[in-house]
């Protein structure tokens, strides 16, 4: 099923590559600066860090035009940025900030503290609960000192604002309050090495340096965010020099991309485990709601085979919805593929002729996991349909909990064990459809704990009962291959750790004239 897929993506992806190189020539253009050929259909939402849905895609974009207080970068998970400093108080009720003084947005706004606070308590993407629930207000002190006090210690809070939502990323205040949300995904202004140039829906976002960037000056004068959602037109226009860099290239293609002299494979091993989950296990008349039912599902996937065959061997099978690389991370029994017990468990639930288990929803840029999984599970006798959905829609579709059936998720957010069960697990979280209230216990409990060993023991335990109970049926932890092309020089992969798309941007160089 993968081969002839495969195949037949590639057929018409060299049409369609085909048809982007002819307009490309008979344009006279050639590449310039450095162009990126994303694998998703790029989104305003994702241009503006207030409404950051707890996935990885949007910072693809946050780390070229936008900057945070605090952010991932090499060597540090959470170095100082547009914050010179971040001091917590001996009680752990506040946090001091001092800001870089002299800095500038793309408008030529000055960062001050107040373009800090309005950002913090504008976000509303998937934290904002746990970060309005928590903090209890911002004091500023001068332009360049502020002090974000919480109502009660959480030892969590840097991990959220710096790391698994948008609220440190900073935007300007004043700009923001003159053109409105709407206004500002049309024409976002930030504090990043890039500024935004154009978009054009569906098929590219320009962004060009901003020489005026406080840590250094872009080495690429442009850069190009080319959509092209099709895989093997990706390959096409990477081998063709069309773009530098072309983002997810899996299976045979990427076989076909060892293969190609002059351009370098980079499988980026990142914080994304993918899973199937059931989102009806709570509905007494679901067939989820029985756990045979669901664990028969972890004992028909054929793992192995899904990780040679998309990524390579590169992905991990970790058995867990958590990242290996997360602090607190507890490590499961080794998955096991057994479709006779898969078969056996369902029979004593009470389907020995199998079920028709409805629509199986994912993000249609990994509809080819979807494609082998549901092979699998037919092959048990669960029957669905696949049903793609766009990125951005499929996930505002699972965070407002109108997806059935079968949900093939997956997160490479920024954070923490916690943070990550928070959004997935527990009660309330934005990707959650319900819960169990002994984990619900677990996780209040630790939200509070300071002591880091007694802590990591309930969050491990917590961990436990979500495999126990068979929440989720892990799929892999993602290696994201990504392909280099000829012209470049530094790629940015892997520069920052388990973050699988290349940056920072302005450390990114290509060979001769950028």
């Amino acid at each position: 099923m993968v081969s002839l897929s495969t195949t037949r993506r590639g057929v018409l992806g060299l049409s369609t590559a085909a048809l982007i190189s002819a307009t490309l020539r008979s344009a006279g253009a050639a590449p310039e600066g450095l162009r990126v050929a994303a694998h998703v259909s790029l989104a305003p939402t994702w241009f503006d860090p207030a409404e950051t849905p707890g996935i990885i895609t949007p910072f693809m974009l946050l780390y070229a035009m936008h900057d945070a207080v605090l952010k991932a970068m090499p060597g540090n998970p959470m170095a100082p940025c547009l914050a010179e400093s971040c001091t917590m108080s001996a009680d752990g009720l506040s946090y001091a900030l001092s800001l870089r003084k002299g800095v500038k947005f793309h408008n030529g706004d000055e960062l001050t503290a107040e373009d800090v606070k309005f950002s913090l308590e504008r976000y509303r993407g998937a934290a904002s609960k746990s970060l309005k629930d928590r903090v209890a207000g911002v004091d500023i002190r001068d332009p360049h000192r502020l002090t974000i006090r919480l109502k009660d210690p959480w030892p969590d809070f840097l991990t959220f604002y710096a790391g698994a939502s948008g609220a440190g990323w900073i935007v300007p205040k004043k700009y923001v309050e003159q053109v409105g949300d709407e206004g500002f995904k049309k024409a976002p202004v930030g504090a990043g090495p890039y500024k935004f140039v154009s978009f054009t829906p569906g098929v590219e976002l320009v962004c060009e340096a901003f020489e005026g960037y406080w840590r250094k000056k872009p080495a690429i004068k442009r850069l190009v965010f080319q959509v092209i959602p099709d895989e093997a037109t990706r390959l096409a226009a990477l081998q063709r020099v069309e773009v530098d860099i072309a983002y997810s290239i899996r299976g045979e293609l990427a076989d076909e991309l060892l293969r190609t002299p002059g351009l370098a494979i980079k499988p980026a091993l990142g914080s994304a485990p993918f899973w199937l989950y059931f989102p009806e296990q709570w509905d007494p008349q679901s067939p989820w709601h029985d756990i045979r039912v669901r664990q028969a599902v972890g004992f028909a996937l054929d793992l192995k085979t899904i990780n040679e065959a998309l990524t390579l061997g590169h992905s991990r099978l970790t058995g867990s919805i958590f990242p290996e690389n997360f602090e607190f991370y507890w490590q499961p029994p080794a998955p096991v593929y057994d479709p006779a017990r898969a078969r056996k468990l369902l029979a004593e639930a009470g389907h020995g002729r199998g079920f028709d288990a409805g629509d199986y929803y994912c993000d249609t840029s990994y509809a080819n996991i979807g494609e082998v999984a549901l092979n699998n599970l037919r092959e048990v006798g669960i029957r669905v349909k696949l049903r793609p959905l766009e990125r951005a829609a499929f996930f505002k579709a699972y965070s407002e909990k109108k997806l059935k059936n079968i949900v093939q998720g997956a997160s490479g957010a920024f954070g923490n064990c916690a943070t990550r069960a928070e959004a997935f697990v527990a009660k309330g979280g934005t990707y959650a459809y319900g819960s169990y209230p002994d984990i619900d216990a677990l996780f209040a409990e630790q939200a509070t704990q300071m002591d880091q060993a007694k802590r990591t023991a309930i969050l491990q335990r917590l961990q436990q009962a979500v495999q126990e109970k068979a929440i989720y049926a892990p799929i892999f932890q993602l290696a994201f291959i990504s392909g280099v092309g000829p012209r470049v020089d530094q790629s940015g992969f892997g520069l920052i750790k388990g973050f699988v798309y290349t940056a920072p941007y302005e450390d990114l160089t290509l060979k001769g004239k950028a």
